[in-house]
């Protein structure tokens, strides 16, 4: 007998490839990734690092508004808590990084589950501004609790060694940590707790009819995308080897969601195309500024305020004229326009 969260599918996984297709493509991806150190270079090493971190952040965002759609513009915050939880563990007890990572899980979880709450009694625009609210408190945290946070000039970390191989073996951990919280992620919403987070963002009324659990479902969502965040604040901190205030801004916050607008809400592979577009998309600006601009610009100030523009934009674009983002794209490539377009007319 089925339980009733297991009575709502995932409309994600209607059109959701054969089992032997997604195993192929797992497969595929996890040799791509390890041939990137003996193949790219060091600049191709520190993009694969940082597209792995920010796959790990949007997957946990597109958890917490894709899958159970509770709208949050507060997700840097909760990387900036990783962060510094990891980097204090580090710096004050030596811990290694393995420990450090779930130590920042850890501390994001259940700083999410306090701005949570909120969630339990509004919803919709109401929920994004108390999510905005959580995340000028804790950049606010960060910044002024100098003492332990060491406030603008933040936290400088020692470089890690990962078993000797120095630069590569940090890239291995994160693409293993990366693919392994992506199936996790994937695998989630295969259980009732990941069926229940579905049931609830489309009516939350009919699942706490059906026997959901509303209030514990909705805080679970933002506690698990909150620690998502954490993993790959924990990872940011052992890469930059800096932690301060200016990495966890507003902008930030922008970034992941528009990542997994422009990829695709409420689907793994959305969140896997739209943080690699959105971390590569800066570079391709960089070079077609370069081409463009005279001699003697400024092209840091020109790149920083036309990022964000073109950020916002593509949120709009990718809203009006593509709801589905980047996987929509895919899932057409793929021959299954039908399926896109009938859950669209639903």
């Amino acid at each position: 007998m089925s339980t009733p969260a297991q009575t709502i599918q995932p409309s994600a996984t209607t059109s959701a490839p054969s089992p032997h297709v997604e195993t192929i493509s797992w497969i595929l991806l996890a040799i791509a990734m390890a041939l990137v150190p003996t193949f790219g270079s060091v600049y191709v090493m520190y993009m694969a690092c940082l597209i792995g971190i920010n796959v790990i952040a949007t997957v946990g965002l597109n958890i917490t508004v894709g899958y159970a759609g509770l709208l949050s513009i507060g997700h840097s915050a909760f990387l900036g808590v990783g962060a510094y939880a990891s980097a204090l563990m580090w710096l004050h007890l030596d811990t290694p990084l393995a420990l450090n990572i779930v130590v920042g899980a850890a501390a994001a979880f259940a700083i999410g589950l306090v701005f949570g709450v909120p969630a339990l009694r509004i919803k919709g625009v109401y929920l994004a501004i108390a999510t905005l609210a959580a995340q000028y408190s804790l950049y606010f945290v960060f910044q002024q609790w100098t003492p332990v946070t060491g406030g603008d000039r933040g936290l400088s970390l020692p470089k890690i060694d990962v078993f000797g191989f120095g630069d590569t073996g940090f890239y291995y951990v994160v693409a293993l940590v990366a693919l392994l919280t992506t199936l996790a992620a994937r695998n989630l919403f295969r259980t009732r707790i990941g069926r229940s987070f579905i049931a609830v963002r489309e009516k939350d009324y009919a699942a706490q009819v059906l026997g959901i659990n509303v209030v514990s479902t909705k805080l679970i969502a933002f506690g698990i995308g909150a620690a998502y965040a954490g993993v790959a604040g924990a990872l940011l901190a052992a890469f930059l080897r800096i932690v301060n205030p200016d990495q966890f801004t507003l902008v930030s916050s922008v970034f992941f969601l528009a990542a997994v607008v422009v990829g695709g809400r409420g689907s793994i592979l959305g969140s896997i195309l739209g943080a690699v577009f959105m971390t590569l998309m800066p570079e391709f600006l960089r070079e077609i500024i370069a081409h463009l601009s005279v001699e003697g610009a400024d092209m840091a100030s020109l790149l920083s305020p036309l990022r964000e523009i073109i950020f916002g934009a593509l949120i709009v674009l990718f809203l009006i004229f593509e709801p589905r983002g980047l996987v929509g794209f895919v899932q057409r490539a793929m021959g299954r326009a039908e399926a896109v377009d009938a859950r669209q007319e639903h």
